[in-house]
């Protein structure tokens, strides 16, 4: 399957899992909320283009708000997340080890530790500023990093899950062209 095909598949399922399985949750606890959708940005190819990686992002967040009711309230963590995330993998894999030609971020071609720090950052800054979006106010701040907290807890564990049903392949970039 090309990788264009593959990705469009991924944000299908990955909007449809948020929607109809994950938003339908019972909220667990006032401070947990379940989100795995952001998943899709984290999995994009290392060599996508900057600006097209933007573009994707805020196209899948502002899909999910239109079927959550909440204009721009996903598409700016997803926007930010993206806008971050080539910083942030420059930052964790060494620009030796960056000519390991593997086309996507995984725990096959960055390694167990690096890949769960580049997630972990990740889920938080678009945990956090979701969470600072929808509540507007920093009246009590230890209630605002307890909902961060926990739901970026509660989201590793489902990129966990999600890692482990979904098996993706470690393919290699080729230099020809």
């Amino acid at each position: 399957m090309s990788n264009l095909l593959k990705n469009i598949a991924r944000f299908i399922l990955f909007i449809l899992i948020q929607v109809f399985i994950l938003n339908r949750v019972p909220p667990l606890h006032q401070f947990i909320v379940p989100y795995l959708y952001f998943l899709f940005i984290l999995w994009l190819p290392f060599t996508i283009n900057r600006v097209l990686l933007l573009g994707i992002a805020f196209t899948f967040g502002l899909t999910l708000d239109y079927f959550t009711g909440t204009l721009g309230l996903h598409a700016a963590p997803c926007v930010l997340i993206a806008y971050l995330r080539p910083f942030i993998l420059n930052f964790i894999i060494r620009q030796e080890s960056n000519e390991i030609s593997y086309n996507e971020p995984s725990i096959k071609s960055m390694g167990f530790t690096l890949y769960a720090l580049y997630v972990a950052l990740l889920t938080f800054i678009h945990h956090f500023y979701l969470v600072v979006i929808e509540w507007l106010q920093f009246g009590d701040i230890l209630y605002l990093l307890g909902k961060v907290l926990a739901s970026t807890a509660v989201s590793l564990l489902l990129i966990g899950i999600a890692e482990m049903l979904m098996y993706r392949k470690g393919t290699f970039r080729t230099n020809a062209g």
